[in-house]
């Protein structure tokens, strides 16, 4: 990768990780409103594809500042979060709402948690970039409007929602192992340290990661409840 930057390679993995996963998000939530049942979930969707798309952006110029070729950053995330997609393939519009809310949610957990070890600018960057007020609560209404109509439908969709988190933690655990020093970076963040900061075998790393993931799932049932589901 072409750099002329000082920033460690973790946090060039995870600026590219996220420019990757905004614009997937943007093609994801353009689709979602032309799929959507009402001119206003149209016209919200459409607003909250364009935000992705103002995001992505963002990132994409971080890198180029930092001497980063964006696209060299972003490639290696491509396959995983095409898996992801195809994982994860909504067969109808609730399904779209509650992959929209869970999966946004989860990783947004995770950008803030990796962006809090970065540098200062890049931490205001991801802040940004994750602070999207209303969106939460247009969805899960949006969800819950759905439940209204057809409240038999609530058991499936929380079993959707909880293959959604599983999928979600696989595919990030999957980029961590492809990615040491993204790995070494949220192993940080979960407190493993052999005294420099550095894990030689990578094992203390992905132990420290798996257990970092597995926090990402606190935030779950308060999801489910925001949509009306139970878990």
């Amino acid at each position: 990768m072409t750099t002329g930057s000082s920033v460690e390679p973790g946090v060039i993995d995870l600026l590219g990780f996220l420019a990757c996963a905004e614009l997937d998000a943007f093609f994801r939530l353009a689709d979602d409103a032309a799929a959507a049942p009402t001119l206003r979930a149209k016209g919200r969707l459409a607003a909250l594809a364009a935000a992705e798309q103002e995001h992505y952006q963002e990132i994409r110029s971080r890198l180029a500042d930092l001497g980063v070729d964006p696209e060299e950053a972003m490639a290696p995330f491509v396959d995983v979060l095409d898996r992801w997609r195809a994982r994860t393939e909504p067969q109808n519009w609730a399904e779209r709402l509650v992959k929209a809310y869970v999966a946004d949610g989860i990783a947004g957990d995770f950008y803030a948690k990796v962006a809090a070890l970065a540098d200062d600018e890049t931490r205001a960057l991801v802040d940004g970039v994750l602070s999207e007020a209303g969106r939460a609560d247009f969805v899960a209404a949006a969800v819950r409007e759905a439940l209204e109509e057809d409240p038999k439908a609530a058991g499936r969709l929380a079993l959707w929602a909880r293959r959604l988190v599983g999928e979600a933690l696989s595919q990030a655990q999957e980029v961590a192992v492809d990615r040491p020093a993204l790995a070494a970076l949220l192993a940080r963040g979960a407190g493993q340290d052999d005294g420099d900061g550095v894990d030689p075998s990578g094992v203390g790393d992905l132990a420290a990661v798996s257990r970092m993931f597995a926090s990402l799932t606190e935030g779950h049932t308060g999801r489910l409840r925001a949509m009306g589901l139970t878990d």
